[in-house]
């Protein structure tokens, strides 16, 4: 066996050992955002030295954990395949992973700020993503004639948010709440033949 063999369970072993604190630390953290180190630690099932060695201090360990959400936020969204599924097909997708993520990794999530330039051009890829998928919506006649896309991505935000933080143990699925989500967006509230008079 070559040392380049040798290494690789002790990388993927130390992925493995990051990933179990990094969910721990997202566990801990939104129940009680003063949790320690050691109370992560101890979440994680590893020992105290062992979280100090991979994260300096407490701030590099929620830094990491805002890191790793930002990216399971941008891998949510790319995964719904926005410029080549079906536009319904692929605002659902996105709509359900990224209902997933908000929902999982809340405390991190909560933390990202535009500030950081890692999560600013995540954000910008995103953005960019939804730019495409409602104009191709829009095309396919998913959304009607004359929408007005900026206003119908911030209505879509807007509706994400509050799916995920209304959402409680009692509450309905994912799935249920990005149907939900999309249902709201395209069909709305009102009953049929309700008119805005000027």
């Amino acid at each position: 066996m070559d040392r380049k063999s040798r290494q690789r369970p002790l990388r993927a072993d130390a992925e493995r050992t990051v990933t179990a604190i990094l969910e721990a630390a997202e566990r801990v953290l939104s129940s009680h955002p003063a949790a320690t180190m050691e109370q992560i630690a101890e979440a994680a099932g590893v020992a105290r030295t062992t979280v100090h060695r991979r994260f300096s201090s407490r701030e590099a360990l929620v830094d990491a954990l805002t890191a790793w959400a930002t990216r399971q936020f941008h891998e949510a969204v790319t995964s719904a395949h926005p410029d080549s599924a079906p536009p319904l097909v692929a605002l659902y997708q996105a709509t359900a992973n990224v209902l997933r993520v908000k929902i999982g990794w809340g405390f991190a999530m909560s933390r990202s700020t535009p500030e950081d330039p890692d999560v600013a051009r995540v954000h910008a890829e995103v953005l960019d993503q939804c730019d495409r998928l409602f104009r191709r919506a829009l095309e396919a006649g998913v959304l009607r004639p004359g929408t007005d896309l900026a206003w119908a991505r911030r209505v879509y935000y807007a509706l994400i948010h509050e799916a995920a933080q209304s959402r409680s143990d009692e509450a309905d699925d994912v799935d249920e709440l990005a149907t939900l989500v999309v249902d709201t967006l395209l069909r709305g509230v009102g009953g049929q033949g309700t008119v805005l008079t000027h």
